[in-house]
């Protein structure tokens, strides 16, 4: 059974034709004001990676990555997760220094993803990562960053809103903070996706904080790997998506782990298998520039400024038989 879900009287603004030139403006808006705002240099990328390095994201630990045989190098190898920790490394090996940082075009494949509006089996998104002291190393400068990032989205939603006035999907550069454990007070009944929901509805761009570790209820409110993201240091950039009525996720950062913050965190995720590869290695005895990072949907972005309803209609991906009658049925055009 599919888990999409069309509102009714949904009905997009852009013909195709528009549609494919307006993702086009948004990605060369967004990239060009993002490595302006964050002192960012682009940078090649892998699409997959040897797993004896432990370069590859777990995720939530329990999704399977595509792994296939190079017989030319006697080895197997994944498609990555995501980039976190191999923009670390990449820092490293081409001697970055502070303020200063990369980004990326990242394409995954994530074949135990559910398939539903926001959801695909394909990911792009944009990796940054910027080498920091440790005297940065801080809550203000993570927010900052955040405030960085949202400008360059609403000057990107300004663009495209003056290419495309039928669009009317402006959106402001203000920020709420909250942190996961504050939202579970503010709504103890409810789940974790309901809470956001509900506070997005009054607090339309929100960077939610503190994402990995348990709360005072005994679970954490979402998984995130102990391996890259400092669990006090991080968060999700968020937005309402007045299309789907729903808490609409962004960009996932943070502040990376530090030799002791990732010490202690690979023992309360029960990882400590990991201490022994060679990227946790190089991290534990502190040879790693310090840094933060993170990644933005590129089609949840496109998705969000020109108000779709399903991804599909911003990124070419499979669908099952059911996604595909209802987005039919709904007058939807899957790419």
């Amino acid at each position: 059974m599919s888990k999409t879900n069309i509102p009714s009287g949904y009905n997009p603004k852009l013909t195709l034709y528009e549609t494919q030139a307006a993702i086009s403006l948004i990605k060369r808006t967004f990239q060009d004001r993002l490595s302006q705002a964050l002192s960012l240099k682009r940078v090649s990328a892998p699409l997959f990676v040897d797993p004896a390095t432990g370069l590859n994201d777990d995720l939530n630990g329990v999704e399977r990555p595509v792994t296939f045989d190079i017989p030319a190098a006697g080895i197997d190898a994944q498609v990555v997760h995501s980039l976190a920790k191999w923009k670390r490394m990449a820092l490293y090996r081409y001697d970055f220094h502070p303020g200063k940082g990369i980004y990326t075009d990242m394409n995954a494949i994530r074949r135990d993803e559910e398939l539903d509006n926001l959801h695909s089996i394909y990911v792009d998104q944009w990796d940054w990562e910027r080498v920091i002291t440790r005297e940065t190393r801080t809550l203000p400068m993570l927010m900052d960053t955040v405030r960085d990032i949202v400008g360059c989205i609403s000057d990107a939603s300004l663009m495209v809103n003056g290419r495309y006035p039928k669009l009317h999907t402006q959106l402001s550069s203000e920020v709420s903070f909250i942190t996961t454990q504050e939202l579970l007070e503010l709504y103890p009944d409810k789940n974790p996706k309901e809470r956001e929901n509900a506070y997005l509805r009054e607090h339309p761009i929100t960077f939610l904080m503190g994402i990995g570790h348990k709360l005072s209820n005994g679970q954490p409110h979402d998984g995130r790997a102990p391996d890259y993201d400092d669990w006090n240091l991080n968060g999700d950039i968020l937005f309402y998506n007045p299309v789907l009525d729903c808490s609409f996720e962004i960009s996932s950062m943070g502040i990376r782990v530090d030799s002791e913050t990732l010490d202690r965190q690979l023992t309360l995720a029960h990882c400590d298998n990991r201490r022994t590869l060679p990227f946790h290695r190089m991290l534990l005895e502190g040879e790693l520039p310090l840094t933060m990072g993170g990644g933005i949907g590129q089609s949840r972005l496109c998705m969000l400024l020109l108000g779709k309803a399903h991804i599909g209609e911003v990124q070419s991906s499979i669908w099952d038989n059911d996604t595909h009658r209802i987005c039919r049925e709904a007058g939807v055009t899957l790419l």
